[in-house]
This record gives structure tokens, sequence and C-alpha cells, in this order.
């Protein structure tokens, strides 16, 4: 059995995804942030895979075997605009522990056997 070169990109895109999702399902805010730029990482990483996966293949017209430019300029974009997000849902972050002096998604702190 030979691995494919699809097959690992699917399965670090499945494998980020879970991550990201894991992380974005826990109670404080640190661990959502980096669950919401891990899924941002991975849809990137599909955006750019939709493009064709060549080996070698120069971006330019004229040749049989080409990349799809619109992928990687819409993966250059998406990485701009997940860094500004990111920014923002960290002042948010910020903001919110400030305002309830925890840093627990929904503002309630939990004792040790597990009461507000």
């Amino acid at each position: 059995m030979t691995i494919t070169l699809e097959f690992l990109v699917a399965s670090g895109v499945g494998w980020v995804t879970a991550c990201g999702i894991y992380l974005m399902l826990r109670g404080r805010t640190f661990p959502v942030v980096l669950g919401l730029s891990l899924l941002g990482y991975a849809v990137n990483i599909f955006i750019f895979a939709m493009g064709r996966l060549w080996w070698n293949a120069p971006a330019v017209v004229g040749h049989e075997r080409m990349a799809d430019p619109l992928p990687q300029a819409l993966v250059l974009t998406a990485i701009v605009i997940g860094f500004a997000t990111t920014g923002f849902i960290i002042e948010l972050a910020l903001r919110s522990r400030h305002e309830s002096g925890t840093d627990h998604v929904d503002g309630a702190q939990m004792d040790a056997e597990g009461r507000e």
C-alpha cells in the first residue's frame, strides 16, 4: 500500500480540524482562540488543496500542467484576514477577562466540585 499525497493532505486537514474543534469546546478563552486559529489554518490548507496538488508545476499559463493561481490568491487573502481577526479576538478575550475577572468563556468561575 502506498500513501499518496492526497491522502496525507486530507489526513492532515482532518487532524487539524479535529484539534481545532476540540480546543474551541474548552471552557477558557485562550484554547478557544487557538482552536479558531487552527480551524482557520485547516480551511486555508483545504482551499489551497482545491487548486490541485501538482509537484513542481509552474503557475504560468501555457504549460500542460499548471497550478491554479486562484486558490493561492484566496489563501493569501485569508491569511491576512485571519491574522487581523485573531488579533481582534485576542483583544475581546482580554477585555472580557478585565470586565468579568475570569477567563472562562461563559464568565462563570467553577469551584473544585463543579459548582458556580
